[in-house]
């Protein structure tokens, strides 16, 4: 026998033994198919919403969306839950899901609301152009992103700044007003730009002869990033949340505030100087504001809160006389929030200093549904 006849007769002998193995191999399953993509959230004609999130292993799934209590979604039998609300008004609403107790965001949606303790999604309802948060064909501004290290806070920081539409840095001559603008606890500097859409409120208002060009700092609001590691706990350490505010003001003054005007076109006088800030920023505008009015003329407070009712020993200096200093003193709360008790204490106590304010009162809880209006009123208030 030659070699390759050889070779053929042992293939062919071989060939029982292999059909032998390979019948007694187990049968491998068949890689199984994801699952389709799921449309979440789905915004219906009639401005209802259909939020759905696939948790086949879950005993209770709810809908938690800012402004109200969360909702039960229901299951079907591929394990999918559900829930399709009422209609709702035009605006931009947080949510996220509560699964088995554990927040959890909605992997459908790339609409992302950035916060250091509970980060959510977002839904956007759209509305008419006049909503002062709707984009809109009108001329744009900028936003820029700093970074810098904080000798104050011992930490890298950053800051974001909005340019109006036609601001050239090269034109020396032409300078503009500025809102320092602040965000609340468990934002981060990018809240009023990514959640409270101030940049495009500060566009349509322009745009539309309602509000004076401005430039907008919005620095992060944390005078020791300790604060913020606490949780939903921090309010109940004092010493923690007393360093923050006082930090804070220092970090503002001295760091953010002599960058900025250096850095920008912005006309440096206190008379074109406002500030204001939502809940914890709204009491550090007022605890920076109040405190100096050398420097702001324009001070705001969204809902503000975090500040004990010792309105004395925070505001030491203020009395009748500010009344000279101060264009405008802009206090807002909405009725349902929580904090609206202690906005209406520190309203009567301004009231018996003598100190001359605007109050504002809308409907409304402790969400950014309230503040966007708040800024949309506040910001064609100011530098007239």
């Amino acid at each position: 026998m030659n070699l390759k006849s050889g070779l053929a007769c042992s293939w062919f002998l071989f060939l029982p033994v292999l059909a032998a193995a390979q019948a007694a191999k187990p049968a491998q399953s068949q890689p199984s198919q994801p699952p389709a993509p799921l449309v979440s959230p789905e915004v219906h004609s009639d401005s209802s919403v259909t939020f759905r999130f696939r948790a086949p292993n879950a005993v209770d799934v709810k809908l938690a969306r800012e402004g109200t209590e969360p909702v039960a979604m229901q299951k079907d039998e591929q394990g999918l839950w559900s829930v399709t609300t009422a209609p709702l008004d035009p605006d931009y609403y947080g949510y996220s899901f509560i699964a088995d107790g554990v927040h959890s965001l909605d992997p459908s949606n790339h609409g992302l609301v950035p916060n250091l303790i509970s980060p959510g999604n977002f839904v956007h309802i759209p509305g008419p152009s006049s909503l002062p948060w709707e984009v809109n064909d009108v001329p744009h501004g900028e936003i820029h992103h700093h970074f810098y290290r904080s000798a104050v806070a011992g930490d890298d920081r950053d800051y974001y700044v909005y340019t109006p539409a036609g601001y050239d840095p090269a034109a020396r001559k032409k300078t503009y007003p500025v809102l320092y603008l602040l965000h609340g606890f468990s934002d981060d500097a990018s809240g009023w730009t990514a959640v409270g859409h101030a940049n495009m409120i500060l566009d349509n208002l322009i745009a539309q002869g309602k509000a004076k060009p401005m430039i907008v700092v919005m620095p992060l609001g944390y005078g020791t990033m300790e604060f913020p590691r606490l949780g939903w706990g921090a309010w109940s350490h004092n010493d923690v949340r007393a360093q923050n505010f006082e930090k804070f003001r220092q970090a503002l003054l001295t760091e953010v505030m002599p960058r900025a005007e250096s850095e920008y076109r912005i006309t440096k006088d206190r008379n074109a100087r406002a500030i204001t800030g939502l809940s914890m920023g709204g009491s550090e505008s007022l605890l920076a504001g109040l405190n100096n009015l050398d420097k702001f003329a324009w001070i705001g407070a969204f809902s503000s809160g975090g500040i004990p009712e010792d309105f004395q020993t925070d505001f030491p200096a203020l009395d009748v006389k500010a009344n000279q200093q101060i264009r405008l003193l802009w206090i807002a709360c909405g009725t349902e929030d929580h904090l609206i008790t202690l906005n209406r204490n520190l309203r009567e106590w301004l009231k018996s200093k003598g100190i001359q304010h605007t109050d504002i009162e809308t409907p409304g809880q402790h969400t950014w549904m309230v503040w966007r209006r708040n800024l949309a009123e506040f910001a064609g208030l100011l530098f007239r």
